[in-house]
């Protein structure tokens, strides 16, 4: 499997604030990444970096074996589509799609028209006139027309009811079944794409704090309801990223192996952690931490 994206120790400040905090990792050829984080975490900074609208700081970043920053070769296997995107005031839908024609070389005319109908999308209206739902799904139609080889997408579906985010998560893993590609899904709606993921980015406060394949983590962080002493015993040798009472029970999340036998023996109840639990749980310990 090859490399398509290589970062190493990026940093990325605006004066005293400090975006992101020496990043390090990679993106692999035809895989899901979900780019997942609080607000302010640094989630567009780096996909900002690495598309080459800013230059980091510090460190080094390779997409496709180069520098992006101003590199044509680069960019235009590269498409980011992000909830904010702007177009000229005088674009309509057509004119949106005809520079997709114009910018991706693996651009899809036939499917992105099926798009435009699946979203209930008019080609002839200008895009200043589109509602927010209308213009979240003609950007995500131009990053799944694109078929570009490293496609991010920052929270462009927001917009989108559920209906239509359905519709998007069903087209994008169909086309990427058909038509492999590395992309980056940055969102706050994790429950609904946690099918989709197949490698999670965790950043809090501007620092990678998660690294991981989603098939590992969903088997490596549980919760246990019980005794407290018996949770306490199962739990020695864990990560605990959360703790509550309940009456005279305990229940706490941990990341680490805990043996189900002896679980059900100490009375204590495991329950597996959803993709969205696990993330708040990390970045709330990574905040505690920070301010201690």
């Amino acid at each position: 499997m090859s490399t398509v994206v290589r970062v190493s120790g990026v940093t990325k400040r605006y004066g005293s604030v400090t975006a992101l905090d020496d990043v390090s990792f990679e993106l692999q050829r035809d895989r899901i990444y979900g780019l997942l984080g609080r607000n302010g975490a640094g989630k567009t900074t780096l996909m900002q970096v690495l598309t080459g609208q800013q230059i980091a700081t510090a460190g080094a970043i390779e997409v496709f074996g180069a520098h992006p920053y101003e590199n044509a070769q680069v960019l235009r296997q590269v498409c980011f589509i992000k909830e904010s995107q702007r177009y000229p005031d005088t674009f309509r839908v057509r004119d949106a799609m005809f520079a997709g024609r114009m910018l991706f070389p693996n651009w899809d005319e036939a499917f992105a028209r099926r798009l435009l109908q699946d979203f209930d999308l008019p080609p002839k209206r200008q895009i200043k006139k589109l509602s927010r739902g209308m213009l979240s799904a003609l950007g995500v139609t131009i990053g799944l027309a694109s078929r570009a080889p490293l496609t991010f997408f920052d929270e462009p579906y927001l917009g989108l009811d559920a209906v239509a985010r359905q519709l998007f998560y069903d087209r994008l893993l169909a086309d990427y079944a058909e038509f492999p590609r590395t992309v980056v899904l940055s969102t706050h709606l994790i429950d609904e794409v946690s099918d989709l993921i197949e490698h999670v980015l965790l950043i809090e406060r501007g620092r990678l704090v998660l690294d991981e394949s989603a098939e590992s983590l969903r088997g490596q962080v549980v919760t246990l309801t019980g005794p407290a002493s018996a949770v306490d015993t199962l739990t020695a040798n864990a990560d605990e990223l959360h703790r509550e009472r309940l009456g005279a029970l305990t229940r706490a999340t941990v990341r680490g192996r805990v043996e189900p036998g002896q679980a059900r023996a100490a009375g204590v109840e495991l329950q597996p952690v959803s993709l969205q639990q696990l993330v708040v749980r990390i970045t709330t310990a990574e905040q505690k931490e920070h301010v201690s």
